[in-house]
């Protein structure tokens, strides 16, 4: 169960015909992915939600936090990227230094993420969609407005958001690149609007107090729904206050998942040893600049108590007595929203498509188009299966489970360099993580204490979804792994 999978192994088997992607992609394009995928739901929706309930103007603050948990995170990515340059991120990595249970099971949990991810997305953009309709006069009819809307059962815009980019993903990795550059540059258009427009309608007493007093949650909030940590130290469960930063910062972390997914195109990069950690870290880096920026300019503009939750930085705007800017930024979050899916939708693909490639999952869905040389199989299952959930769920419970997923992955990988440095000292690193094992161990530590401020709701439905995979693996994936039948044609 702890076979590892040999760096030149993993490297060997996508070379096979059959199984091999097309290499086409540069670090701009990896640069463009992540921005592309980070900047999306987190900061056009959950900005408010913190904001009001959790953190006040010091939702800054928390977006700050997230950042440098996700920075330490990065540099064990870019270190793993760039010397196994390999379709499946965290997958592979795990695969690669701690072994093969551990491999499927984080596996397993991207698979989760990167699907949930999609379908929260997809229904967010939905939203977004619905209101420019109502803007113009157009109505979607109530019933295929999705769960979230009064008398609604299916939405039918999310699904159809899904299957188009489906078919974007299995027409080629480049044509992806090209339609999400032309959508990051009105997103990031619309993002700087936000930032040097509002500076103009900031008010100096609205960020009084920066950081609000802790106080009690409100009436009929349960012990389940209160973070972890609370539950296991006894805390009282409070919001705002120096607690209310990290809560509000494990609730916004979901508005940087994507720097991650630019590690699972690594087998397209044309020059990954290079180009990885340039596309991880900058993209990062830039998305970070930018949601502080947000952040502080969205509570300067009206008071924390007064944001919308729904759509934070239009509705400010309008309250500013400025309608004009609300609606352009309607309308980059809509278009936008579409790269934050299709990116996501590929990160779900190639992490599918790299455990049949290694007999995990069954081979048939390892096989690339013949012409495109894009893993069709899998794509068009995930892609048919996420736009059904997207169509009947609601967004209201998925974002924590997406954020508990991508934290324990963080965890595995940080554990995965620690564990090839020393079992592989001889390997070429392109990039090396700096301060190993200080750095690795402290990702380790704020990802954990970031997953601690998440509901014990959301801790029982990730460990339910684990027993599924370890019953999965136990009944399929051990027995037909291609690394133990190696092995075992080895012996005999």
């Amino acid at each position: 169960m702890f076979r590892t999978k040999t760096v030149e192994q993993s490297i060997r088997d996508t070379e096979e015909p059959e199984h091999a992607l097309k290499k086409s992609l540069s670090a701009w394009d990896l640069m463009v992915f992540g921005v592309g995928v980070i900047i999306g739901t987190g900061i056009f929706v959950l900005t408010g939600k913190v904001a009001k309930e959790n953190a006040g103007p010091a939702t800054a603050l928390a977006f700050v936090a997230a950042g440098i948990v996700c920075a330490l995170a990065a540099l064990c990515y870019a270190e793993f990227a760039s010397t196994v340059p390999v379709a499946g991120s965290a997958y592979t990595f795990a695969y690669a230094s701690i072994g093969e249970l551990p491999a499927w099971i984080i596996g397993w949990d991207l698979v989760l993420e990167f699907a949930l991810g999609t379908a929260v997305v997809a229904v967010g953009w939905s939203g977004y969609v619905r209101s420019l309709m109502d803007n113009v006069d157009w109505h979607m009819p109530a019933a295929l407005s999705g769960p979230d809307v009064p008398g609604g059962t299916f939405d039918l815009l999310a699904f159809l958001l899904v299957l188009v980019l489906t078919v974007v993903l299995v027409l080629g990795m480049k044509l992806s690149a090209n339609i999400t550059a032309v959508v990051v540059a009105i997103k990031v258009t619309v993002v700087m609007i936000v930032i040097i427009a509002g500076l103009f309608f900031i008010v100096g007493d609205n960020y009084d107090p920066f950081i609000p007093d802790a106080i009690a949650p409100p009436e009929g909030t349960s012990g389940w729904d209160s973070p972890m940590v609370q539950l296991i130290f006894g805390y009282e469960p409070t919001n705002f206050g120096v607690m209310g930063i990290f809560t509000a910062a494990s609730v916004v972390f979901f508005a940087f998942i994507g720097f991650d997914v630019v590690a699972t195109a690594a087998e397209e990069t044309k020059l990954p040893q290079r180009d990885m950690p340039r596309g991880i870290l900058g993209s990062l880096l830039i998305c970070t600049i930018l949601y502080v920026a947000v952040a502080l300019v969205v509570t300067g503009m009206q008071h924390y108590t007064e944001l919308s939750v729904s759509a934070p930085l239009a509705d400010a705007f309008k309250a500013a007595g400025h309608p004009f800017y609300a609606g352009v930024i309607s309308f980059g979050a809509a278009v936008g929203l579409t790269t934050v899916c299709l990116i996501l939708l590929l990160g779900q693909t190639r992490v599918f498509f790299a455990m049949s490639r290694d007999g995990l999952l069954p081979r048939f869905f390892s096989v690339t188009h013949p012409r495109f040389k894009t893993p069709y199989r899998p794509t068009i299952l995930l892609g048919v299966v996420i736009a059904i959930v997207a169509g009947f769920t609601s967004i209201n419970e998925l974002a924590t489970l997406v954020n508990i997923g991508t934290l324990f992955a963080f965890v595995v990988v940080a554990v995965g360099v620690m564990v090839l440095r020393r079992t592989r000292p001889d390997l070429h690193r392109a990039f090396r993580t700096p301060w190993v094992p200080v750095l690795p161990i402290l990702s380790i530590a704020a990802s954990f204490w970031l997953m601690l401020n998440l509901p014990g709701e959301t801790w029982f439905r990730f460990a339910v979804w684990m027993v599924i995979g370890f019953i999965v693996y136990f009944l399929y994936g051990r027995k037909h792994s291609r690394l133990g039948n190696a092995g075992q044609d080895a012996l005999y």
